[in-house]
């Protein structure tokens, strides 16, 4: 059997990281098992679909590089993929309902007689579930009296505007391009015995269901488009890689059963399957996706780490082109999680002036005469001949021993006269980068400063 998995979004607004996450399950599942990953798009809902939040959702997953194996843009023997171009197959499978006679009119609306049985589902992750539909619909709750009522058990498929509900549309949708396991929320699983009873109404064999735990937000309810982390277009935009958000998704309710952590997308194809999945809720967790995120920074190549952090270098006005780009780069690895982070670790370096944190310069004072310690640093810099790492650092050491200081005492005024703050990247290879002239400089134009 070949393994046939899709992603079926309705685009009606922005790609969340829980549909996000369902399409990571469903791909991964595909690529594992060497089967085929389908997008299907739920646009029956005309007054809510719109082709803007369309492309964000293709955006989001090409961002992701969640390719598809058919669907819009690429194709496929199963088609359409929208199901607005599929209502010919909908009135067909219709038919063959109203024929085997387990449809019927009510107010203009038709609706299918659900068995009188127990349904099993039995889910690969959230074990046997057993329903009576006839039971479980017989009543439902009242707003306006505020009471249970009497209600009708059998589901409505079709509207009486001619409008197909999503319950049937779906089960046509997998049986017609031939789904083979079907990955989803957890939220759905209580609308599957109505769609295994469809199934069964059409002599079909059912694709095998995994529902996956809900992505809850911190405060343990399901998260929303208003909670931090929600939406993809904005792990782009902050300077994420995908790479880093597919890794955090993945383990919102899977594991690999060991202490590993940060994957690669090809780590994670090789070994993500359904056993692994969790039958419990998962929390999402912005900062633990920064750490993660910052993680796959560390491991990008050097030319990687140039693209990827160019727009943002370019945003902020230093010139990804400059020879001294791929060393400033370096340096940010350790400091920023996010590639929007970097700028700020390594601004001094292209800066034409400093810029300087007064709470820094407060603080340089507390050590010693600062006006003493910044004039030894700018003579001995001055009369350096070996401009590396070491050859700085021996600078430093032989200006703080003319003044009867160790060099530790040295580095933080250093800091705060070259760059401007006492936070940033490494100081010395930041001093290798700014080149001996203009270390000077910043040095004798921090010293008349602070006079």
């Amino acid at each position: 059997m070949t393994v046939r998995t899709r992603f079926a979004p309705s685009p009606t607004g922005f790609l969340h990281i829980g549909g996000a996450r369902t399409a990571l399950y469903n791909w991964l599942y595909a690529r594992h098992h060497g089967g085929t990953f389908i997008l299907r798009v739920e646009d029956t809902d005309a007054d809510r679909s719109t082709t803007e939040s369309m492309q964000i959702i293709l955006d989001g997953l090409k961002w992701l590089g969640l390719d598809w194996d058919e669907g819009p843009g690429v194709g496929g023997d199963y088609g359409p993929y929208f199901q607005s171009e599929r209502n010919e197959i909908y009135d067909r499978y219709l038919a063959k309902l109203e024929a085997s006679g387990h449809l019927y009119e009510d107010d203009g609306a038709i609706r299918f007689r659900v068995p009188d049985k127990m349904i099993t589902v039995s889910d690969a992750v959230c074990g046997e579930v057993s329903t009576n539909l006839k039971e479980q619909g017989s009543r439902r709750y009242d707003a306006e009296t505020k009471k249970e009522v009497e209600a009708n058990p059998d589901i409505v498929i079709k509207r009486p505007n001619g409008g197909y509900i999503f319950h049937f549309v779906n089960v046509v949708d997998d049986i017609e391009m031939a789904i083979t396991h079907v990955i989803r929320g957890e939220d759905h699983l209580s609308n599957t015995p109505k769609h295994l009873a469809l199934f069964e109404a059409f002599g079909t064999t059912p694709p095998v269901y995994a529902h996956i735990p809900l992505n809850l937000n911190p405060s343990g309810t399901k998260m929303s488009k208003r909670d931090q982390g929600a939406l993809i277009h904005e792990y782009q935009e902050n300077g994420f890689l995908p790479a880093a958000v597919n890794n955090y998704m993945a383990l919102l309710g899977w594991s690999a059963k060991d202490d590993q952590e940060i994957f690669s997308l090809e780590e994670l194809k090789a070994r993500f399957d359904l056993p692994g999945v969790n039958s419990s809720n998962s929390k999402f967790d912005y900062d633990k996706c920064r750490w993660v995120n910052s993680e796959h920074l560390k491991h990008l190549s050097a030319a990687d780490l140039l693209t990827r952090a160019r727009p943002f270098l370019t945003r902020a006005g230093i010139e990804a082109s400059d020879v001294r780009a791929p060393a400033a780069l370096e340096l940010a690895r350790d400091r920023a999680q996010l590639l929007s982070e970097i700028p700020a670790v390594i601004a001094t370096i292209f800066a034409e002036t400093v810029t300087y944190d007064e709470v820094s310069v407060t603080k340089a004072r507390e050590k010693n005469d600062l006006s003493q310690v910044i004039t030894a640093l700018a003579d001995g810099i001055t009369a350096a001949d070996d401009w590396t790492v070491d050859g700085i650092k021996a600078a430093i050491n032989e200006a703080a021993t003319g003044i009867g200081m160790k060099m530790g005492a040295l580095m933080l005024p250093c800091r705060v006269a070259v760059m401007g703050s006492s936070t940033g990247a490494d100081l010395v290879p930041v001093l290798v980068l700014l080149g001996k002239d203009e270390v000077v400089k910043r040095l004798n134009g921090f010293a008349a400063m602070i006079g």
